[in-house]
């Protein structure tokens, strides 16, 4: 898959989140990074402030960061429609982490 390819299945795969959900995302920025530098195992990282950790002091503030890793989420995937699934995962788990789940509580909604 092409970076512009790769890049518009995550556009769309944001697009297909629910509208509740979209609205209420903030101060977030969505960047492609073709693999990580320290765990090279990782498809995706959340970097900020969950939402509902932020409090009346909560501005002036840079956007929070998911990166989706497009080498690694390549090398797990078996053909382009599995890719397509495994970038939804990724945006799905890494936009929880914006909402303020954690980690165990993400892969119960697995």
């Amino acid at each position: 898959m092409t970076h512009q390819e790769f890049e518009q299945t995550v556009r769309d795969a944001v697009k297909e989140l629910p509208k509740l959900l979209r609205d209420k995302m903030d101060n977030i920025d969505i960047v492609i990074e073709d693999e990580p530098v320290m765990q090279k195992s990782l498809l995706g990282l959340y970097q900020g402030v969950p939402l509902k950790k932020r409090s009346h002091w909560y501005g002036n503030v840079m956007p929070d960061k998911i990166t989706l890793f497009k080498d690694n989420i390549e090398r797990v995937s078996i053909g382009e429609g599995n890719m397509k699934e495994w970038i939804r995962k990724v945006i799905i788990h890494e936009i929880g982490h914006h909402f303020g789940f954690g980690e165990e509580e993400l892969r119960a909604l697995e």
